[in-house]
């Protein structure tokens, strides 16, 4: 079970935990850090789920659930340090699918979003085609592990295919080399941030007509790297 989740978060850190967590269970992230980004993003990227600080700003979580309550049927799992049984009660009044407190266990976070989404039908097999994430000319599929670059097949190895579906999710956006590492935990434990540059330059061999040139995977000099293109 794949999707795309809408992190609505201010809290910085904890954002890049439950992203980092996501992308580790094969699901692609959006993230953003007030109330009023979060309806921006769910009318442009039409996620499969958001999980929904409740003290966000410009717009706090119990108006980002109105709102979406009022306009569609997404699932909504709220994360926030109010444990109060009235802010219980009213978050789920609003229609949240599930309710969890700070501090939790990322896991037991991503067991909730598997269980939220089994149940809402948004993720599965019918949908996979729908959780393929394309952008600059690329498709990443998180299911199937497979890579096309303007339809031909691209071989990578899992720590490339992860660093290309961070950020396939999140074009234009440059991630620095330690968040890029991030991604290729679990694959490659010994690897420190240089060994980014190696995942890179071989990408850019696989993916770019000229590698000397790259027009995708762009160095931005003194942070990291961005996927430049867009979303396709």
């Amino acid at each position: 079970m794949c999707a795309h989740v809408l992190v609505a978060e201010d809290d910085a850190m904890q954002a890049e935990l439950i992203r980092r967590s996501l992308i580790a269970e094969g699901h692609t992230a959006t993230v953003v850090h007030d109330g009023s980004a979060a309806l921006d993003a769910v009318r442009r990227d039409r996620p499969d789920l958001v999980v929904l600080d409740l003290m966000l700003p410009v717009i706090d979580g119990f108006g980002v659930c109105r709102v979406l309550r009022r306009d569609d049927d997404l699932p909504v799992l709220m994360l926030t340090a109010r444990a109060a049984e009235d802010d219980v009660l009213l978050g789920l009044e609003l229609g949240a699918d599930d309710y969890m407190t700070k501090p939790y266990s990322p896991r037991e976070l991503m067991a909730r979003i598997r269980t939220v989404l089994r149940r809402s039908g948004r993720a599965g097999a019918d949908r996979r085609d729908e959780r393929v994430v394309r952008a600059a000319g690329l498709a990443v599929d998180p299911e199937r592990h497979e890579v096309r670059c303007e339809g031909e097949p691209v071989e990578c190895t899992p720590a490339e295919f992860q660093i290309l579906l961070a950020m396939a999710a999140e074009p234009e956006r440059v991630f620095s080399r330690r968040q890029l590492l991030q991604c290729t935990r679990g694959f490659d434990r010994s690897s420190t941030e240089r060994a980014v540059d190696v995942h890179i330059m071989n990408l850019r061999r696989k993916i770019e007509a000229d590698p000397r040139r790259p027009a995708r995977l762009l160095t931005v000099f003194g942070v990291g790297y961005k996927l430049s293109g867009g979303r396709a």
